[in-house]
This record gives structure tokens, C-alpha cells and sequence, in this order.
């Protein structure tokens, strides 16, 4: 990036949880650990400690990217919740990126289903590539059955869990701007009650 912003990336959505530090292309700091479904109390506590070692504070950050799923609903939440409230109170402008995305940019190079546990044999997945230090989306995301998923794409690697590298995603059009902060929502990419019931009718 030409411009060497502060940014702030958190995803909440996956069974790890990730909050990083970064200085344009630079990472100063981040913390990537599997959570025990206490991905609400460790996000803030992890971030204040954070901030304090890089003497920062959040007023300093020109952007927060935030990761909108899909994955675990109440995680989720809990990431998306906080970019809003930085986001609106501080002035501060939020990105909104996959959390597959953010999956698949943990692998240097090559095809990537990055997927993400939906229980009973389904996962939500997605088709990136990693090329020439960019990550392109190949498909879009779905909620199916993994083992399948998997048969179907062969010259995927399958990445369950990897600590994101932004680097990949600064060039890239998969991080969007949002431009209505009360409009940010998480994308739990399920079929709600209503559709459910339409397809059995």
C-alpha cells in the first residue's frame, strides 16, 4: 500500500479468534488462538493488552477490518459488534472482509477451500486462490456438505485453521468499505426459517 495506515483486524467468526495490529503491509502485533467459546471476553481484554504494548490507542487507527463470517453466531456477533461501535463513536472507517477470506489468506500460494465447521458433516467453504501475492475469490461461498465439496474440487487444499495474513487482501477487492455503519451485519450464510419452509412446501 502506498499509504501506511493504522489498521485494526479482528475475526471472531471461526473457533480462533484473530486480532491484529498492522502499520500498511507491516503486522506489528496479533494474537491468533482457539477459543473455548469465550471469544467475548478474551477479543477485548486481548485488544487493550495489545494496544497498550504498541502504545497505541484506538482513536489512532485510520481503519478497522472486520471479518462478517460466516462461521459461529454468537462469535461473530460479538467482532462485528465491536467494529460498529469503534467504527460510529470514533469516526473510524470499517472494511468488511469474508471470514473465508481471511482462512484462505493464511496459505502462501495455490488453490484453498477454506472451510469452516457447520456441524454434521457441513462446513461453510469457499474457492480462493493465493497467486503472485494476491488472493482471488474463485466461487462463491456456500454451506454444504464438506466431504463432498472436497470430491468435487480435488486441486484444493482444505485449510481448517490459519492465522490471516492482510498483506494478501490490501490490493484486493474482497475488502469493501462500509459506507453505512448501522447497515454492518454479519453474514451467518444460512437459510432462514422462512426459506426452509418454502423449499418443504
Amino acid at each position: 500500500m502506498s499509504e501506511l495506515l493504522k489498521s485494526l483486524v479482528i475475526d471472531s467468526a471461526t473457533s480462533h479468534l484473530y486480532i491484529a495490529l498492522y502499520h500498511g503491509d507491516d503486522e506489528l502485533e496479533a494474537y491468533y488462538e482457539e477459543g473455548h467459546n469465550d471469544h467475548s471476553v478474551k477479543l477485548m481484554s486481548e485488544l487493550e493488552a495489545m494496544l497498550k504494548r504498541q502504545k497505541m490507542h484506538v482513536k489512532d487507527l485510520h481503519r478497522i477490518v472486520i471479518g462478517i463470517g460466516p462461521g459461529s453466531y454468537t462469535g461473530l456477533r460479538v467482532g462485528v459488534v465491536i467494529a460498529k461501535m469503534f467504527g460510529w463513536t470514533l469516526d473510524i472507517p470499517v472494511y468488511q472482509v469474508s471470514s473465508l477470506a481471511l482462512l484462505a489468506s493464511s496459505v502462501d500460494e495455490g488453490i484453498v477451500i477454506p472451510a469452516v465447521d457447520a456441524r454434521r458433516g457441513n462446513a461453510f467453504l469457499g474457492l480462493y486462490e493465493v497467486k503472485n501475492g494476491n488472493l482471488y475469490q474463485l466461487k462463491d461461498e456456500e454451506l454444504t456438505n464438506l466431504k463432498a465439496y472436497e470430491e468435487a474440487q480435488t486441486d484444493g487444499k482444505t485449510v481448517l485453521a490459519g492465522k490471516p495474513n492482510l498483506r494478501l487482501l490490501h490490493n484486493s477487492s474482497l475488502l469493501v468499505k462500509v459506507e453505512d455503519i448501522h447497515q454492518l451485519t454479519p453474514n451467518y450464510l444460512r437459510l432462514t426459517e422462512a426459506e426452509k419452509n418454502a423449499k418443504s412446501s
